[in-house]
C-alpha cells in the first residue's frame, strides 16, 4: 500500500501544482508582503515587545544609514552582560532570569532561580525508557518535540493557561530540554549505530553548559574553558526578537490559547526547519568542502579563487552561498558573531586547532569582499553568529545530530519570555489576512 501511495502522490503533484499556482505579479498588484517582509527584507510590524532589541541602522541626517548590529535584552546591550560575567562565571541562569523576569537578580534571586532550575532538571519516573528511548532517530528535534508533548501527560495543570503556571512549567522545560536532547542522541546512536549507551544523571550544583559537557561525554569531564564557551554560545543564541520565525510561531500558538507543552513543541517545529536553525550545519558541510579543495589555508589567493567558485555557482552545492555570511537584519556586523569570535580563538588555542581557526579568518576577511562584488550589495556583508558557532561545536565534541538541538536549549528561554508577554500583554488572537484569488466555477 505504501508504495502504491507513493505513485499516487507523485502522480498528483502536477494537478496540485496546477491549482495551487498563483501569479507572482498579484502579490505586488494587492501590496502583499511575501514573508511579511516588504521589497526592502524589512519585517513587517506585528507587535510590540519589551523583551529584546534589535539595531542595524540608525537615523543620520535623516536617511537610513546601516551600522555595526547591537542585540539588547532587556535594556541591556548583550556584549556588556556577557562582559559583567566574571571570567569563569557560568551566565545562562542569570540571563535567563533577566529574559524571564525583566530584571538582573540580586545574589539571593539568583541563587534561588539556579536552584530551582538545578532541581527541575529531573524526569518523571522511567520517562526516558519509556518515551525517548521508544522510536529513536537520528531527528533529534522530533525526538525532542516527542517529549515535550509526551511530558504534558506528566502535568496535572497542563492545560492551565495562568501566568504563574506557564512561568513554571516554562522553568521546568528550560531545565528538562538539556536531558531530552543528550538522551535522545544516546538513545539514537546506540539502537540506530550500535555504540554503546550512557546515561549520566545530571548534577543540580552544575550550571546548564557545564551539565551539557557532562552528559554528553563518557567520562563526563570537561575543561573550564569548554565550559565558558558553551555557556556564552547558549547566551547570545537565547533570543533574537519576536520577529524571527520560531518565536512569531510561539507568540501564535500562545494567542489561540494553547497550552505550554503544545506552544514550545510547536515553536521547535519551526527552529528545526533548515532556513532558521539549521544554518551552523550548512556552514560545517561548506568547510568541509573548501578543506577538500584548498591545499593552504593560508594562501589567501587560493582561499578567494574557491569563494568565488562557490559564489559563482561551480562549487559545493552549486546554489551560489557563502554560509554563514550575511543575515536578514544585520548589515555591517553581528553583534553576537563579534562577542563570540574572542571565546572561538581561545578555545581553538587551546584544542590545538589554529590551522582551521586562520581559514575561518581568511574566509570572514575575503567572502564579505566577493559576495558584495559578484552580488551587487552594496549595504554590507558580514559574518553572522552561525559561521563559528559549528566550528566551536565541533571542538567540543557535539555531534552534528546535536547542533540544532543546541540552539533550542538556549532559545527556549526567548520562547519562554515572549509566550509570558503574550499572555499578559495581548490576549488577542493572531489572525492576520488572506486575500482569495480564487477563481469562482
Amino acid at each position: 500500500m505504501q508504495s502504491l501511495l507513493n505513485e499516487y502522490t507523485r502522480q498528483q503533484e502536477e494537478v496540485c501544482r496546477r491549482n495551487d499556482n498563483i501569479a507572482p505579479r498579484l502579490y505586488e498588484e494587492y501590496g502583499v508582503n511575501r514573508g511579511l517582509r516588504d521589497e526592502n527584507g524589512n519585517g513587517v510590524l506585528t507587535g510590540l515587545t519589551n523583551i529584546s532589541k534589535i539595531v542595524s541602522s540608525k537615523i543620520v541626517d535623516g536617511k537610513k544609514v546601516s551600522c555595526d548590529g547591537e542585540l539588547w535584552y532587556r535594556g541591556y546591550r548583550v556584549e556588556q552582560l556577557i562582559s559583567a560575567l566574571g571570567e569563569e562565571e557560568m551566565g545562562f541562569e542569570k540571563i535567563a532570569y533577566l529574559l524571564l523576569m525583566g530584571e538582573l537578580p540580586d545574589k539571593e534571586q539568583e541563587k534561588q532561580f539556579r536552584n530551582f532550575i538545578g532541581g527541575c532538571r529531573t524526569l518523571p519516573t522511567n520517562f526516558t525508557r519509556d518515551v525517548i528511548m521508544k522510536a529513536p532517530t537520528e531527528d533529534i528535534m522530533n525526538s525532542m518535540t516527542k517529549s515535550i508533548l509526551t511530558l504534558a501527560s506528566y502535568d496535572e495543570k497542563a492545560k492551565d493557561t495562568s501566568v504563574s503556571n506557564c512561568l513554571r512549567q516554562c522553568i521546568q522545560l528550560i531545565s528538562e530540554f538539556p536531558l531530552l536532547a543528550v538522551y535522545g542522541y544516546n538513545a539514537y546512536i546506540h539502537y540506530e549505530k550500535n555504540a554503546s549507551m550512557f546515561i549520566h544523571h545530571p548534577d543540580p550544583a552544575l550550571s546548564t553548559a557545564e551539565n551539557l559537557l557532562m552528559l554528553m561525554r563518557p567520562d563526563q569531564k570537561y575543561t573550564k574553558t569548554e565550559a565558558k564557551v558553551l555557556d556564552t554560545a547558549l547566551i547570545l543564541h537565547m533570543e533574537h526578537g519576536g520577529g524571527n520565525n520560531s518565536t512569531f510561531t510561539t507568540r501564535v500558538v500562545t494567542s489561540s490559547g494553547s497550552d505550554t507543552y503544545s506552544t514550545i513543541a510547536a515553536a521547535m517545529s519551526s527552529l528545526k526547519g533548515p532556513k532558521h536553525g539549521g544554518a551552523n550545519i550548512k556552514v560545517m558541510e561548506m568547510m568541509e568542502d573548501i578543506r577538500n579543495h584548498v591545499r593552504d589555508y593560508e594562501d589567501k589567493e587560493e582561499v578567494a579563487a574557491y569563494l568565488e567558485k562557490i559564489v559563482d555557482k561551480e562549487a559545493f552545492d552549486r546554489k551560489g552561498l557563502v554560509y554563514g555570511m550575511g543575515h536578514a537584519i544585520y548589515s555591517l556586523s553581528d553583534p553576537r558573531e563579534r562577542v563570540f569570535k574572542q571565546y572561538v580563538e581561545k578555545l581553538a588555542l587551546e584544542k590545538g586547532r589554529e590551522e582551521d581557526l586562520h581559514l575561518y579568518q581568511n574566509i570572514e576577511e575575503l567572502a564579505p569582499k566577493i559576495i558584495a562584488e559578484k552580488r551587487h550589495i552594496f549595504k554590507g556583508v558580514s559574518p553572522n553568529v552561525d559561521f563559528y558557532s559549528g566550528f566551536v561545536y565541533d571542538m567540543l565534541g557535539i555531534p552534528v545530530e546535536l547542533y540544532t538541538a543546541m540552539f533550542a536549549i538556549a532559545r527556549i528561554v526567548g520562547w519562554s519570555a515572549h509566550r509570558i508577554e503574550e499572555l499578559i500583554c495581548t490576549d488577542k488572537i493572531i489572525r492576520p489576512a488572506y486575500m482569495s484569488v480564487m477563481e469562482e466555477k
